[in-house]
């Protein structure tokens, strides 16, 4: 029997949007054929009084709950990873930030690479930072020596007019300014083209 190629989908979300995002491309993964999937969010660090206060964070926190918490072991496990989070003034969110700080063991003992990695994001506004988002996020994983993956444009979406996200760098949406307003249809076409993509090319560099 043919081993089966695992993609990790690691993704940190305060208000839904980039868990939508997540569970795009978790689905663009699984319709590659033999591959598994796994789908983890990273741990909050947001108080949970602060949590409580809100009521929109404390319906996507109960809504995420079932979603297990990613750990090292999850990225060994993984022949591709799509790394999803907010942007944060041009940045990952400190929540996805803090997860990849504790991989230094990964690093020291080369564990990830030649491992496939993707990115995708949301930010409030067209320019807020998504394509910042997604290249700091990929600095760690050149460290890494992880291999790279974005979205081509035979994609056709990422160049659609219409306002909304993706480029060749990830998958992304705009979420305005009070992160209300979800993914449009665009925006999860491109995430599971993103996830066919990790799938795709960790199936191939696997099976060599």
């Amino acid at each position: 029997m043919m081993k089966k190629t695992n993609v990790l989908v690691v993704f940190y979300s305060m208000y839904g949007n980039v868990a939508k995002l997540a569970k795009a491309v978790a689905e663009g993964a699984e319709q590659v054929e033999n591959v598994e999937v796994r789908i983890r969010q990273v741990p909050e660090s947001v108080p949970k009084e602060i949590i409580e206060k809100s009521p929109r964070m404390k319906k996507v926190k109960e809504e995420l709950k079932d979603i297990p918490f990613a750990t090292m072991n999850d990225l060994v496990w993984a022949d591709g990873i799509a790394f999803g989070s907010p942007t944060r003034y041009g940045n990952m969110a400190a929540q996805m930030k803090q997860f990849i700080d504790q991989t230094g063991g990964l690093w020291a003992q080369g564990k990830l690479i030649n491992k496939v990695a993707g990115f995708f994001t949301s930010t409030s506004t067209p320019h807020g930072g998504q394509e910042t988002t997604l290249i700091t996020m990929m600095i760690p994983m050149f460290h890494h020596g992880m291999l790279i993956v974005g979205i081509p444009y035979s994609e056709p979406r990422i160049s659609a007019m219409e306002l909304g996200g993706g480029s060749p760098y990830g998958a992304s949406s705009i979420s305005g300014p009070t992160a209300d307003k979800p993914p449009t249809e665009n925006d999860l076409e491109i995430a599971k083209t993103l996830g066919r993509r990790v799938a795709e090319i960790a199936k191939k560099l696997a099976e060599k």
